[in-house]
This record gives C-alpha cells, structure tokens and sequence, in this order.
C-alpha cells in the first residue's frame, strides 16, 4: 500500500535529516572512519557516510542535537569547516541502520583527473535560478539517473536518460554539439549539489567556459522559492525511507520498489506487474525468476522481523546526492 501522506501531519517533526558533502583531501581516509562511525553510534543517529580522498558525502538523521555533535566533528576534519549541509525534517527516522565506508570517489564519475576543489561551475543561488534556465541562451541538463528524472524535474531540462552518474561524461560527449547549438550557457542540477560539483568541473576540462549549478542542489532550491515562483515539476527522489520530497521538502507520495529501488506511484502499485518487495512495473522485465525467489525469501524475513517487533535492515535504498 502506498504509504499515508505526513505532510497533512499537524505533530511536529520528530527527526533531523541533514544531507552533506565536501570535496577536501583527506591523506587517510581509513583513520577517519572508526571515530566517525564510533560517534554516531553514541548518538544514535541513522545514514550513510561515505568517506574518500576525495571527501565526504551522506545524509545523517537523528535529533537535532544528535546530528549536531556529528556535524560538528565533520566541519572539525581538514578542510571541512565549511561543511555543505541542507537540513530537512521527518516524523519518523528515515534510515534502519548507521553505515560509514571507505569508497573510491564519494560520487562516482569515474574521471581521475577532475577535481572540484581546483575547477568548477559558478554557483547560482535558488534566487536566481530561475531567470537563468528561462533565459533561451542556456541549455539545461539534468545530471541525476533516469529513475529520479522520471518523478520530477525542472521545466525545460534536458534529461541524460543516464542509469548511472559514471554514464555522464559519455553522454555528454556524444551529444555535445546538439547541446551546445546556438546556446551560450549550460546549467545544470542535482538533488543536493554534489553531481554538479563534478559534472561542472568535467565540462570545464572538455573547454566549456560558461557553466552553471544550482548551488544547494534541487533540495535548497526547493526549500527556498514558493511554489507558486518554482518551476520545479513534480517530486524529488531522495536516498531514504522518505522516497521523495516536494516543495518546503514536505514528503511526497512515492513509495520504494524494494526489488529494484525505484520510485513507485499509487498507479504503480495498482499494476498487475507490482508485487511487494518482488516486482514492479519498471523492474518486471528485468529480474529472473531466481532473483525474485530470493527476494520473496527477503520479504519473509523483513515480516518475521516486524512480527518480532525487530528492524530489518537489507532493504534501504543506495545513498547518492
């Protein structure tokens, strides 16, 4: 069943979310990662952290005070005094289970040599987004996957049809002289700024000059202009329980496919396709009959878990940003 909306909630939030990056190197990543994950365990706080050469990355929750003693030994780490945080909230903690890891890039481009600390876009706050995507000398593009894309985007923008952020550079190669045509200015989004830290950057090293990213991400943007301003359309996929916000980062009305991670609507779920927790519209076609054997076996567990009055936790979807 498609989740109760909490938006019409008149409780007040019960839990922090704030989602955060930085790029800054870090010689050690490793040595970092045990007193992180230490203290956000003696404070009881849910997320993903994702620690690399590079940075970091993830979306914490907890209470307020909780959070804030984590976000607090962040911006004490080299470099990170000036932490990007948006903070949302929830009546219920969004995450079953803490995790902080060790990765390779903390978002995957797969581009060694680009580095947003030396090179990127200029920043455009929420403000003035919007007379520079309505200006006909920008192109807009839309860096998320096609998962995101299809729940809601900016009026006019360009969607990559990308499964993966690492298929960016790609597509932006083959497609570059239709995309620049005529056009003087690229802009481009993500949900919480991070892929266009990247993105931005990458366009610079292929020679583009006059790049543009929404400082803050879809999620800032979202929280800062009215509605009746925005030119955002529809929801925005989230990393967590909470699937997908809508303006003042109010809940959406999506729930999860735990098969494929995707975001599902009310007519999804409706579908002959959707089996909960083994199938779904988007994901029918492509899961053998083994894989969703498995994932019948999943569901048993997670409802034996909840008959227990237990947590199970090998259902959340992947962190991104």
């Amino acid at each position: 069943m498609v989740r109760e909306n909490k938006n019409k909630s008149t409780k007040p939030p019960k839990v922090c979310v704030a989602a955060l990056y930085q790029f800054t190197p870090f010689d050690n990543p490793a040595a970092l990662k045990d007193p992180l994950a230490k203290l956000c365990k003696a404070n009881s706080i849910g997320g993903t952290l994702l620690l690399a050469k590079e940075g970091i990355n993830g979306t914490i929750a907890g209470s307020r005070a909780e959070v804030d003693a984590v976000l607090g030994h962040i911006r004490a780490l080299p470099g990170c005094a000036d932490l990007e945080v948006k903070f949302s909230a929830a009546q219920e903690m969004p995450f079953n289970r803490m995790k902080v890891r060790l990765k390779r890039e903390i978002v995957t481009m797969g581009q060694p040599d680009i580095d947003p600390t030396s090179s990127v876009g200029q920043y455009v706050s929420p403000d003035d987004w919007n007379d520079l995507i309505s200006d006909p000398d920008t192109v807009v593009i839309d860096t998320r996957n096609d998962y995101e894309v299809a729940i809601g985007t900016f009026k006019g923008a360009v969607d990559p049809e990308t499964q993966s952020f690492g298929e960016f550079p790609e597509w932006f190669r083959e497609h570059r002289e239709a995309l620049l045509s005529g056009k003087k200015k690229v802009a481009m989004f993500c949900t919480g700024g991070i892929r266009c830290e990247k993105s931005t950057s990458f366009l610079k090293s292929e020679g583009v000059e006059d790049v543009f990213h929404l400082k803050g991400g879809i999620l800032k943007y979202l929280e800062t202009v009215p509605e009746d301003e925005s030119l955002w359309e529809g929801d925005c996929f989230v990393f967590d329980e909470r699937v997908a916000v809508k303006h003042d980062l109010e809940i959406g009305e999506y729930s999860l496919c735990r098969a494929c991670r995707r975001p599902i609507s009310a007519e999804d779920i409706a579908s002959k396709h959707f089996e909960e927790g083994i199938s779904c519209p988007h994901c029918i076609e492509e899961r053998t009959d083994a894989q969703r054997a498995r994932y019948r076996e999943r569901q048993k567990q997670a409802r034996l878990a909840r008959e227990r009055g237990e947590k199970h936790v090998g259902t959340l979807p992947a962190s991104g940003g």
